[in-house]
């Protein structure tokens, strides 16, 4: 059993979401997440460390709350630029954790399609951005879609004094 790091302190969500399962985070007033504000932060190479919505972002995806991490990111993709260096990264971590959860409910080749697609998007940056090994992220993203891996992929932040 891998440790699992922690590089937030924002608690984590009742439940992970799963559509058809639980009911809708932000759509139903049940939801762990309803009413609750986006959180909007500007994000570069020097402020990723600090920025913690990016590092909430991470420790969902890293604890298999792959709609929340979805969610927590795409504010951060938008500010970023959809088109920018790191808005097409963000973009790409986003499509890994929607391909992750829809691998989750049913691993079939629409999955497939969405890891791809995301794997293509990380690919377009040096090998290490925002903190993560993307190499080792692709690879271990790849092994667990294919079944050569029984753990969940997990981002190992280049971030000192990280909790886990």
């Amino acid at each position: 059993m891998l440790t699992v790091p922690r590089y937030s302190s924002e608690p984590f969500p009742s439940y992970r979401f799963v559509p058809g399962e639980h009911p809708h985070p932000t759509r139903d007033p049940k939801g762990h997440s309803y009413g609750k504000p986006e959180i909007v932060a500007p994000l570069s190479a020097d402020t990723w460390q600090r920025c913690e919505p990016y590092l909430y972002g991470i420790d969902l995806f890293n604890h298999q709350f792959w709609w929340e991490a979805h969610e927590a990111l795409e504010p951060l993709w938008r500010v970023a630029g959809r088109e920018s260096r790191g808005g097409l990264f963000l973009q790409g971590l986003i499509q890994v954790a929607a391909a992750l959860l829809r691998h989750s409910m049913d691993p079939t080749e629409a999955a497939r399609a969405k890891m791809e697609e995301g794997i293509d998007k990380l690919c377009q940056v040096p090998d290490r951005f925002l903190g993560i090994d993307v190499p080792a992220l692709v690879a271990d993203v790849r092994a667990f879609l294919d079944d050569r891996r029984a753990e969940a992929p997990v981002i190992r932040l280049a971030v000192p004094g990280s909790r886990g």
